[in-house]
């Protein structure tokens, strides 16, 4: 071995060591809590004993708020429809629940991080759903849906799921356990052109969703995407055209409370729907332009 390798061959060796006591420190440093969490699941499944839903005065919420009712439950029920969430809570009691209800609209910050840290500092949240929603859209020869109409999607679906989120945040790191559900719908997948403020609004909070995900999940706390099609419910009754695919209103809550108690990522169905959403987004637009303009429909006005 000629001088020249062996110079190199020594030098190499001393960079390649470390001494002793910063190897130790490097050995007994903490891993990043990431590296602590397994990766299929994260944060906190099944049982859930205090669950938060909001918009559980019908439809979806009102199935997923019965269908977690029992003993040993605390439920903190939210909607706007004071008598329709009075019939909720009166449904949840007969199965043993106890129930919190708050008629708030969940576009009101203030009334929400009012009543949600209250109702956290007296029952630690384990469960959060973020499900209020509302939807409408433009007349089918109108190319306008109103700055109105945009704004309070945008206002409920979006910044309402932000205000039912945040004021609990805090709560859940705190105690390194929890989950948060969000119900978006596959309409987040790709605009559709009759009701723009619907899936913008939809797609905004998916894209929240998948953003808190990552960021929370490190600290216990899993996050759930929910990306619903058609099922029976008010809002589909407002909906005046084709519904593929559609589903009873106790197969939608049960996917999506399986999908949850097993501390899923994201439940999205039905998968053809879906993937149809998805092919017209990747698609040439001109392509994905022409499919989704011949899927007419209108939605009435709640």
């Amino acid at each position: 071995m000629s001088c020249h390798q062996k110079r190199a061959l020594s030098r190499s060796d001393a960079e390649g060591r470390e001494p002793e006591a910063e190897r130790r420190a490097t050995v007994n440093a903490p891993s990043p809590v990431s590296d602590r969490r397994p990766l299929l699941f994260v944060g906190m499944r099944a049982p859930f004993r205090v669950v938060v839903i909001t918009g559980a005065s019908s439809g979806l919420g009102a199935s997923l708020a019965r269908a977690y009712a029992g003993s040993e439950v605390v439920l903190g029920l939210l909607g706007r429809d004071r008598r329709r969430l009075g019939e909720t809570a009166q449904a949840c009691e007969t199965k043993g629940a106890r129930i919190r209800v708050g008629a708030i609209d969940v576009a009101d910050a203030d009334a929400m991080t009012a009543f949600l840290r209250q109702f956290d500092r007296e029952h630690p949240v384990d469960l959060l759903i973020a499900n209020a929603g509302t939807s409408a859209g433009p007349d089918p020869e109108c190319p306008s849906e109103g700055v109105d109409a945009a704004t309070r999607q945008i206002g409920v679906n979006l910044l309402g799921a932000i205000n039912t989120i945040e004021p609990l945040l805090s709560g859940f790191c705190s105690r390194g356990r929890g989950r948060i559900a969000v119900i978006a719908s596959i309409a987040a997948y790709r605009g559709l052109p009759y009701s723009p403020g619907y899936c913008a609004s939809k797609a905004g909070l998916r894209a929240y969703g998948e953003a808190l995900r990552p960021r929370l999940e490190p600290r216990g706390i899993g996050v759930t995407i929910v990306c619903p099609g058609f099922f029976d419910s008010p809002m589909t009754d407002r909906f005046e055209g084709p519904t593929p695919l559609r589903r009873s209103n106790g197969d939608a809550a049960r996917i999506v409370k399986q999908g949850i108690d097993r501390g899923r990522r994201r439940v999205v169905f039905p998968r053809p729907l879906v993937l149809g959403l998805q092919f017209c987004d990747f698609a040439p637009a001109i392509i994905g332009d022409a499919i989704l303009r011949r899927y007419r429909f209108r939605i009435r006005s709640a």
